[in-house]
Order: structure tokens, then C-alpha cells, then sequence
């Protein structure tokens, strides 16, 4: 959500909330200060440098890959045999158009079992580079530009970085404490915090939103769709939901706005001082955020590696992953 103004009337101020820059004027009384001169209309060149290592990464790997020559035990021809070592596994085993579940932990994919009793807890980090297939390559790489260009563009790279890094931990890590039985792969619990950042970002700074409802509404039906998609089988919704959350505590701590008249300071004399960059509301935001976003952070780790089970302190998550239907089942693999 991108504002080329934000506006500030009185006690009231308001700002748009979807993801054009048509923004309704403000009234005669506001007061008016250009974003873009804050931020020095930022470049977005992380989030380019992220899909790219995505692609390169995804490219690697189907190399390493080499259905032709690695059959890895299914039966079936490889897909796009023209590409040589490069083709994709029998539909049979990745419909995804992707390498082999073994290539993927070979090369870093999410497993309970490797990072608790084989202590490789990097692979808490490296699984977020990794994708099952083309399609789920394209559909996470297609969101990050969409999603993280603007907010790298708004609040530059080092912010959104670290969201971006955090709330892929943090997915891994709920993922871990449930899934125990299957490898998990993706960026989409990174994606999923920046989600949630752009969620806490629009209620840090509520009052220089104008449109604010719609905007909250809209971002609502964004997530919570998303969130529903999470509850068919094969899909980790744990990741979606640690990443979110992390991203969502992340946005009150990283992505609180100043007040307009902190800015305006900056034309006054050297050493008057009329007002704290932020509002009460937004520092005590950020340190119940920062408090909580410790806690559970520390706590999940630690029960991880000690190798707790979720189920055994949640038995109705299961409903959080998948829900059965006359459609499909669920395999709890806890």
C-alpha cells in the first residue's frame, strides 16, 4: 500500500489503503507532507535480488536433479525430457513440475527429523529459497514483486529484509513443531509476514489513512482467502500462519510512520523540539509487539529442538492445515 501523501487534519488524519495512488484530497484545514521527500522515494532492489536467487536456486536444483539419469524409484517419464537434465519428475511424484523430494532435502528442504535429531538448524533458513516446482516458483515469486516492492520502496531494504528473513524463520519454525513426517519448502511463510506487516503498517498508522475501512477490508478478504487456501492437503499452513504472525508483530516494531509535526521540525530553528517522532499509541504497540514477537520466538525454538510435538499442546490444529471433506482427507502426519 503506497502513499505518495499522507495528510494530517487536526487530531484526524487519513490515508488511502489499497494499491493505487489515488488518494482523496485533503481538506482545507490539513496540513500536507510529501512521503516521497521522507523516504527519498526509495528504490526497490532486495526484493529483485530475492526472486532472482529464487529462480537461480530452483534452476540449481533441477540440475542437481537429473531426472533422466536419477529415477529416484518412480516410475514414469521424466516431463520436458527435452531439457535434458533439466526436465521435470514424473507428474506421479511432483505434479508441481519440480525436481524429487530427496533433491529438495539434499539441498536444504524443511525436515523435523534433520533438524532436531541431526541438529541442522539452518535448514530453518535455507527451505524459504527452496520451491517444489515451476508452478509454486511462479505463483510465490508473482506475489513478492506485487507485495514487496512497494513496501521496500516505502520503507527501504533493511526493514523489509528483516521481515522478510524473521517471518520465514518464524514460519519455519511453527511448521517444524507440526509437520514431522514431510519435508516443507517455499517462501510463502515469508510471504505471508509481509502480508501481515502491511496489516499492523495500515494499524500503526491508522489516522493518516484516508478510505481506511475499505483498505482494512480489503486487506482482510486478501488474507483471510489466502489463509482458507491453506487448509487444503498438501499445504503448510503452519508456515503461512508463523510467518504471519511473525510479520504482523514485525510491522508494529519496524513499520510505525512519524507524526507529521516531527517532520515539519526539520524546517525550525536547530534545537527546538515540539513533539516525539511517534504517537504513545505506536510505542506502546511496538513494545508489547517486541515483547511478544521474543517470547514466542524463544519458546517455539526451544520446544522445536527439544523435540516437542504441537499436537500434544494443541489437538484441534490440525484444523489449521487441512479440513476433511467428502473431497479429500487429511493425513495428520504428527
Amino acid at each position: 500500500m503506497n502513499s505518495r501523501r499522507d495528510v494530517e487534519s487536526g487530531g484526524t488524519k487519513n490515508r488511502t489503503g489499497d494499491n493505487n495512488n489515488d488518494y482523496s484530497a485533503p481538506p482545507a484545514s490539513s496540513y500536507v507532507y510529501d512521503d516521497d521527500a521522507e523516504n527519498h522515494h526509495r528504490n526497490s532492489w532486495l526484493v529483485p535480488l530475492f526472486v532472482f536467487i529464487n529462480v537461480v536456486v530452483f534452476i540449481v536444483a533441477m540440475g542437481i536433479n537429473n531426472c533422466p539419469h536419477n529415477t529416484f524409484g518412480f516410475q514414469g517419464d521424466c516431463v520436458a525430457r527435452f531439457l535434458g537434465r533439466f526436465s521435470f519428475q514424473p507428474f506421479r511424484e511432483n505434479p508441481l513440475l519440480g525436481p524429487s523430494s530427496s533433491t529438495l532435502t539434499k539441498m536444504g528442504a524443511l525436515r523435523w527429523n534433520n533438524v532436531v535429531h541431526q541438529h541442522q538448524g539452518w535448514r530453518l533458513f535455507t527451505c524459504i529459497w527452496l520451491h517444489a516446482g515451476i508452478i509454486h516458483l511462479l505463483s510465490n515469486m508473482v506475489s513478492l514483486v506485487f507485495i514487496g516492492i512497494r513496501l521496500e520502496q516505502q520503507f527501504g531494504f533493511v526493514r523489509i529484509g528483516l521481515i522478510y528473513l524473521l517471518s520465514g524463520f518464524g514460519g519455519s519454525v511453527l511448521s517444524s513443531l507440526f509437520i514431522r513426517n514431510n519435508i516443507s519448502v517455499g517462501a510463502s511463510g515469508a510471504l505471508f509476514g509481509l502480508l501481515g506487516a502491511m496489516l499492523s503498517e495500515l494499524l500503526t498508522n491508522w489516522t493518516i489513512y484516508s478510505n481506511k475501512v475499505m483498505a482494512l477490508f480489503t486487506l482482510l478478504i486478501i488474507i483471510v482467502v489466502n489463509l482458507a487456501i491453506g487448509i487444503l492437503p498438501h499445504v503448510d499452513n503452519f508456515a503461512h500462519i508463523g510467518g504471519f504472525v511473525v510479520g504482523f508483530l514485525l510491522g508494529f516494531i519496524l513499520l510505525p510512520r512519524p507524526q507529521y509535526g516531527w517532520l515539519e521540525q526539520r524546517r525550525l530553528p536547530t534545537g527546538i523540539r515540539l513533539k516525539s517522532k511517534f504517537k504513545a499509541y505506536q510505542y506502546v504497540l511496538g513494545i508489547v509487539s517486541l515483547i511478544l514477537l521474543i517470547i514466542g520466538l524463544s519458546i517455539g525454538t526451544v520446544m522445536l529442538f527439544k523435540g516437542k510435538n504441537g499436537y500434544d499442546h494443541c489437538h484441534w490444529c490440525h484444523y489449521l492445515t487441512c479440513v476433511p471433506s467428502s473431497k479429500w482427507e487429511c493425513n495428520n502426519d504428527s
